[in-house]
């Protein structure tokens, strides 16, 4: 079986040695100053997706705020994590053991995301991008 970067397992016991995919990505001025201005006003800012969301996280400074830039992204979030610029996540639920439930157990905690795991499976929650959302804040 193919094992492509975002659904590739963490296959190793200490996840600081697992070798991170990597995500091409472009800021514009105009989308960065958005969210500057947002972060400076006070309001929230919510990623639409893991991968907008290791992007935010890849250029922020130690104050959250972005840059135009192009460039690529290997950043690995996991659980202790310290968000700089994300407060929120709108996402599907993603597979046990991969780097993208580390992510989203990094915003909300891992027993958090287990809990609405197990209630989605209970509702019968249609998994793996096929209709299912969550909202992480």
């Amino acid at each position: 079986m193919l094992e492509f970067g975002t659904f590739r397992p963490v296959k190793v016991e200490n996840i600081e040695e697992h070798d991170m995919h990597s995500e091409h990505f472009y800021i514009k001025k105009e989308d960065a100053d958005k969210i500057n201005k947002a972060k400076r006003e006070g309001h929230r800012i919510i990623a639409v997706g893991t991968t907008s969301c290791r992007v935010l996280e890849s250029v922020a400074d130690e104050n959250g705020f972005v840059k135009e830039v192009e460039s690529d992204t290997s950043i690995f979030i996991y659980p202790g994590y310290k968000f700089r610029c994300l407060d929120a996540l709108i996402t599907n639920f993603h597979l046990p053991e991969s780097t993208l439930i580390m992510l989203v157990s990094a915003l909300a905690g891992k027993e958090f995301i287990m809990n609405a795991y197990e209630e989605a499976v209970r509702q019968k929650y249609r998994f793996f991008s096929f209709g299912d959302a969550m909202f992480i804040h």
